[in-house]
């Protein structure tokens, strides 16, 4: 569990058009220990600073201008200028609906955090790209963590996938998106 992990090594990026939006995540990142915090206001600036410094974990925001979360995380994801393609990302977005979900998740985000945000909220994400790596997939159109999060083990099928997609279709609609993803 993230409580008892000393993530005083860790360098986080805030990227957040809001200045009161990184300094309440900020807050609580230092009061877990985190003691490396960079910031940036918009995804521009997010791509200067991975450039620039060596990030661990990157928290977003969707909507910014010049240019908005799902570029910075498209460009992260398959630029070849990107430093570190399989960087964990954390979407933020007042904006969750289950277009925006998908628009994240098809983009390459690995968790996906609904505003208003909780301490707990935060450190759950933190905890899953900690203690809970997904693999990356490549894909005809996509890379990124694979966007599954229960796998069936046990499942004899051909079609795995198939057999599977109108059960995960009918729990999703029953879902909000901070339990989905």
């Amino acid at each position: 569990m993230v409580e008892s992990m000393d993530l005083r090594a860790l360098t986080i990026l805030l990227v957040d058009d809001n200045a009161n939006m990184r300094k309440v995540v900020g807050a609580i990142l230092k009061a877990a220990g985190v003691r490396h915090i960079l910031e940036a206001e918009d995804g521009l600036s997010a791509l200067k600073t991975v450039q620039a410094r060596e990030v661990d974990i990157v928290f977003t925001d969707l909507m910014m201008q010049p240019v908005d979360g799902l570029a910075f995380i498209r460009w992260i994801r398959t630029s070849p200028a990107s430093p570190n393609v399989f960087l964990p990302i954390i979407m933020m977005t007042g904006h969750a609906t289950r277009r925006t979900l998908n628009e994240a998740r098809m983009a390459g985000v690995t968790e996906f955090l609904a505003k208003p945000l909780t301490a707990r909220g935060v450190m759950h994400r933190i905890n899953e790209v900690i203690n809970n790596p997904r693999p990356f997939v490549r894909a005809t159109e996509y890379f990124g963590p694979c966007r599954r999060r229960r796998i069936d083990h046990d499942f004899q099928g051909a079609e795995r996938r198939g057999a599977a997609l109108p059960d995960i279709r009918d729990a999703l609609t029953e879902m909000a998106p901070e339990d989905v993803y």
